[in-house]
């Protein structure tokens, strides 16, 4: 029997993930494709084990057009880390980390390196219930040194392992997992602390002077009167990387301008206007977040 290629390991690991988690559409990224699923029901609880790398899985309206969405996906990591985007927000998430992802909305999910992670269907009823759900819930790193991260992460690989649950221990379950996250999930609703306060201002003026060479981390820390080491760790906190998040906020405008761009519109100008003096380095940045050229991605959509 011939060994199957890279690309069909990648289009059956595709089909498997759209049988048993709903529809996605995905592609390549720079390096080997790693993509295994292991789905797992104990009555009401119906979980995957999603092991990949080098891959960018995402939902578009197009995939969400006439599928069941009433649920929220609610991602686990168990080891390596994840990019998780959704309502113009990123995070990055770790091993022990926790956070929802609203079916209903498109999202992208981003595994560079090796990935491993249980994504539990969370009913968006049963949420709905216990906390008042908004744009500000998700794509929020719920991190492992939180005592209700972790006992959550216990009680979810408990039950994943007890295949004896009855239907009514197994919504009991579910229900646990909810009334441990909601007070972590709530925190986010309080009004805005000072800290918060200025990294929506350090982001607003990434923004402002995203075409500008001189956007680097040095120049934010100067600007906004803090210490270069104090302006990596509030995007630590946020799960982010200062440098990482200029970069990619400025390969989506590029990505953006290229949806509209005609074809005599040079691409090095594209990515020059927006921050990107190299155009080697430019093409390679592109092609390692969206998995194809710039030129690729401009005919595309085109297309």
């Amino acid at each position: 029997m011939a060994q199957m290629t890279g690309e069909e390991q990648f289009q059956q690991w595709l089909t498997q993930i759209n049988q048993e988690c709903g529809n996605f559409a995905a592609r390549q990224l720079g390096g080997e494709f790693i993509g295994h699923l292991e789905t797992g029901y104990t009555r009401a609880m119906k979980l995957s084990t999603v092991t990949t790398a080098n891959v960018n899985l995402y939902r578009t309206q197009r995939e969400i057009k006439d599928h069941n969405d009433a649920w929220f996906y609610t991602v686990f990591q168990l080891e390596g880390s994840a990019v998780m985007e959704q309502n113009d927000r990123q995070t990055e998430i770790h091993a022990g980390d926790i956070t929802l992802i609203d079916a209903s909305r498109p999202c992208s999910f981003y595994w560079q390196d090796k990935s491993r992670q249980i994504s539990l269907l969370l009913p968006r009823t049963l949420l709905e219930q216990q906390l008042r759900m908004g744009d500000g819930h998700c794509v929020q790193r719920l991190e492992k040194t939180l005592p209700m991260v972790q006992l959550s992460h216990r009680l979810m690989q408990e039950s994943m392992n007890n295949r004896d649950l009855s239907g009514m221990e197994s919504e009991a379950a579910l229900e646990a997992i909810v009334c441990l996250l909601r007070p972590v999930l709530q925190q986010q609703d309080a009004p805005s602390s000072r800290r918060e306060k200025q990294f929506d201002k350090i982001v607003q003026l990434i923004d402002e002077q995203i075409q500008s060479e001189s956007l680097r981390p040095e120049w934010l820390a100067k600007e906004t009167g803090m210490s270069v080491r104090s302006l990596y760790r509030m995007f630590a906190d946020k799960g982010l990387v200062v440098a990482q998040y200029i970069k990619n906020r400025r390969l989506d405008l590029c990505a953006k301008a290229l949806r509209h761009a005609t074809s005599d519109e040079k691409l090095a100008g594209i990515g020059f206007n927006w921050g990107f003096t190299d155009h080697s380095h430019f093409s390679t940045a592109f092609r390692q977040r969206f998995g194809v050229s710039p030129g690729e991605y401009r005919k595309q959509h085109r297309c």
